[in-house]
Order: C-alpha cells, then structure tokens, then sequence
C-alpha cells in the first residue's frame, strides 16, 4: 500500500486473538465468501443498493472496493481494517470522514461475521481503532451511528463507554428506507487510560 498523508496509517493493531490490519487483494475470496454467507445477518443494516447482494459481494466487486478504501486511506479520509481472529479474516472496522482542523473528529462502521460474533471480537477491534485514533492518528472525537433496533452494535458502544448524544431522524439510506439513527461518540478526554485498558479493567471483575 502506498504511504498515507496522515498519521496514523498504515497500522497493524493486535490485542490478544484480535487485530485489524489493512485489507489486501488476496482477501478478495475470503471477503466475498464472509459477505456471501452473511447476506442475512448484514443486510439489515446495509445501504442502500439497486445491485443484488450478489453481485455487490462477488470476488470482482472486491477490487474496486479495495481501490476506493486505498484512495480513501492515502488522502487522509480513512483507515480501513480488516478484522481478524487468530489471523482469519471475519470482518471489517474502517475509521471514515476524517475530518482535521478544528474538529479532528471521525466516524466509524463495522461488521463481522456471524459465526464470531459474541467472542468480544468487535468490542475488542474498535477498542484498538478508538485508542490508535486518539493516539497515532490524533483525532479528538469518534463517533458511530446505530439503528435503533441493532441492539447488539448499541451493547458494543455502551460497553466501551460511548455516550449516547443524538437521535437522528431519516439520516440514512439503509435496506432500503431512510432509517433513524442515534449518535454515540467518545472524546480523548473520556478515555485517559484508554479504551482497550477500559475493556480489559471490565472484564476482569
């Protein structure tokens, strides 16, 4: 991958059996099988598309996907991950809308694959992104926007500490309607210990 123009990125992170790493082009099967197989756990909370879900996951939808995460990346405008679990790639977290100057905030989207959901997978990988931003990257503020009805997302933030700060109405394309979405988000200063330490203080007692 080329070399960012912001810091921060590329970066591998690791914690335990967890770790975010940069997508590459040998995932191009790996990914389209995760997709394919999990069109029913991640449809729901999906944009938008006229595409079917086939052909939007297809190991040749993967490369320009993987081109625009890239683009994204060098220009300062992301940090895309693959998530793994002892090094099999079962999902994705990408840190997006960067944003610099005065606001030095982002946002963050993630999936995974239903098979390693509830293994403290996606808790334990946006731990790692939040920490790497406030730290390497220099960011100030995170924030994710998460339907309602996805409770298992809204476990994830409150688990890590995230606050809930906004309902937004009709804010986003999703499955096919425009979906309601409440904002979480975490500032540097909600964490000085940072978010990981938070997570493993938790779950140890």
């Amino acid at each position: 991958m080329a070399t960012s123009v912001h810091p921060g990125w590329p970066a591998r992170l690791e914690y335990g059996p967890v770790g975010l790493r940069p997508m590459r082009m040998r995932d191009a099967r790996a990914w389209s099988a995760l997709r394919m197989r999990n069109e029913q756990w991640l449809a729901p909370w999906e944009p938008t598309s006229e595409l079917s879900w086939a052909v939007r996951h297809s190991v040749s939808a993967y490369p320009p996907m993987l081109s625009r995460m890239r683009r994204w990346a060098r220009v300062g405008l992301a940090l895309p991950w693959g998530v793994t679990y002892r090094d099999l790639l079962v999902g994705q977290l990408s840190v997006v809308n960067v944003v610099r100057g005065a606001s030095q905030s982002a946002q963050v989207g993630y999936w995974i694959d239903r098979d390693h959901a509830g293994r403290g997978v996606i808790p334990t990988a946006l731990a790692l992104a939040v920490d790497h931003c406030f730290g390497p990257a220099g960011l100030h503020r995170i924030q994710v926007d998460i339907r309602p009805e996805n409770a298992a997302s809204r476990r994830v933030v409150a688990k890590l500490g995230f606050r809930e700060e906004a309902h937004f109405l009709k804010y986003l394309d999703i499955a096919g309607a425009w979906r309601e979405h409440i904002g979480y988000a975490l500032t540097v200063e909600d964490c000085p210990h940072g978010v990981v330490s938070r997570l493993t203080t938790m779950r140890s007692r």
